[in-house]
């Protein structure tokens, strides 16, 4: 007698969702049957991918970091690893000041390690520098799984210059969030490692990094980030090719969940009820307050929250553009008077997105408390960026043609204690929803690969639930 085969449905089609479906295809075709619903017409959530003249400009994600293996795993699982692209590595700076200054070598995160490095910058006073060096000497401070700010941790190891100079530029934009609100455990929980083990975070980190391997002068640094030479949107639609097209709902959001039993009954947007035995969910926290309503979930989902960002790429003649100095782009100093957060000199960093002769910029804007140029129009925008722009660089007149994107509440906010309050929600939700799993960029990790992880184990704790065995 042939077993019963179990139903799974997928609640959002981004790279949390695609992933979690593309392995669950792949390795339990014949046991589980699953329908993936999405409410947009497209798949891939962030990642979406803009073709125009040559270029390839992304409106999201432009890669993901290399050491974290898991997405270019999927990429090679999906038979598109022959498209991966190293970034070409070189010099990146820190805007203040109207100056670019050169992120110190032997910095991890902004943390110095090296001492001639970080005595010989100029972004930072000599009285920075002295406060800085107090992390050599101060006792430990965090308590056993204190959560805290990444901002007031910094600032109580290294001050605040080196913190709103360096520190805050580099890992605030990771995150679109406020330093002094960014939670240290849920984002590098390893910092408060480094202290707990060695007390210094300068001396902790130089002894738990790996020592660079020595290269000749014409040898360039290893590059940190992968990206796909037709665009990260090639893997969104390898993968849509590689799924079963009746297992893909789009257009259908997904209303409401209600447990009936031991099954769950998916409501979508036209009041069609499917069912099935077990649900990952992969959407933003918002739409999972609203599709968990009838539980007390959703009251736990309230305090989170997310904030507005948006970025203008814009292509040039290369004679149009004069760049102060070499290298692949530069984040903002908080400190400094400008609207933009960050700009990366993509024809620099991915040669491969950009025409012969020509220039591609991309430049990043809105920040907590400061989202209102998300809202206006394209060129004003175009405007804001190009004053900002030509402060440390030369452009002459308007782009030959932009793409401009907003991102309205797509970035949540990992607020401190949002590790604790992760785990209180995933708690109650096996106890109130056993079957159901919450997985994406609301809960443990924004990056590509940290989705993609998360998409993973969701499917792994989905597959444990209804006792079939991993392939």
């Amino acid at each position: 007698m042939t077993a019963t085969r179990k139903k799974v449905a997928i609640v959002g089609g981004g790279i949390t969702g695609l992933a979690a479906a593309f392995y669950l295809h792949r390795d339990e075709n014949d046991t589980v049957d699953f329908t993936l619903f999405e409410q947009s017409t497209r798949l891939g959530g962030k990642i979406q991918t803009v073709y125009h003249d040559g270029f390839v400009v992304e409106r999201g994600p432009d890669s993901f970091v290399a050491r974290k293996r898991s997405a270019s795993k999927l990429v090679t699982d999906i038979g598109l690893e022959t498209e991966l692209v190293r970034n070409h590595a070189g010099q990146a700076y820190v805007l203040n000041n109207d100056r670019l200054y050169p992120i110190p070598g032997g910095s991890i995160m902004g943390i110095p390690t090296e001492v001639t490095p970080f005595v010989k910058t100029n972004l930072f006073s000599l009285l920075g520098k002295v406060r800085a060096a107090y992390d050599l000497i101060l006792p430990r401070r965090s308590r056993e799984n204190e959560d805290q700010s990444l901002g007031h941790f910094f600032r109580r190891r290294l001050g605040n210059e080196v913190v709103e100079n360096l520190i805050e530029p580099l890992l605030s934009g990771i995150y679109s969030s406020d330093i002094d609100r960014l939670s240290l455990m849920a984002t590098f929980p390893q910092f408060y490692e480094v202290e707990r083990e060695h007390r210094s975070l300068m001396l902790g980190m130089k002894k738990t990094t790996p020592s660079p391997q020595k290269r000749s002068k014409d040898e360039k640094k290893p590059s940190a980030f992968l990206t796909l030479s037709n665009g990260l949107e090639s893997l969104v639609k390898k993968i849509e090719e590689f799924l079963p097209p009746e297992s893909i709902q789009k257009n259908r959001g997904v209303e409401k969940i209600i447990k009936h039993k031991d099954r769950y009954d998916v409501y979508v947007a036209n009041g069609e009820k499917q069912t099935f035995d077990a649900v990952i969910i992969t959407s933003p926290h918002a739409v999972i307050k609203q599709i968990l309503r009838h539980y007390t979930i959703s009251d736990m989902l309230k305090n989170y929250s997310s904030t507005s960002v948006a970025n203008v790429a814009m292509a040039f003649d290369v004679d149009k553009v004069k760049l102060s100095q070499d290298g692949t782009g530069f984040v903002v100093s908080r400190n400094a008077n400008y609207t933009i957060t960050a700009c990366t000199w993509t024809h620099h960093k991915w040669p491969h997105t950009t025409p012969e002769g020509k220039v591609l910029l991309r430049a990043y804007v809105g920040r907590p408390g400061q989202s209102e140029i998300v809202e206006a129009s394209d060129e004003d925008i175009i405007d804001v960026v190009l004053q900002d722009l030509n402060k440390v660089m030369f452009i002459e007149g308007r782009p030959d043609f932009h793409v401009v994107t907003r991102w309205r509440e797509a970035m949540p906010q990992y607020t401190v204690g949002h590790k604790f309050r992760i785990e209180a929600l995933k708690s109650q939700v096996q106890a109130e929803l056993p079957g159901v799993f919450l997985a994406g960029s609301s809960f443990e990790g924004v990056g590509i690969p940290d989705c993609i992880d998360q998409g993973i184990e969701a499917l792994n704790q989905t597959l444990t639930f209804l006792n079939i065995k991993k392939a």
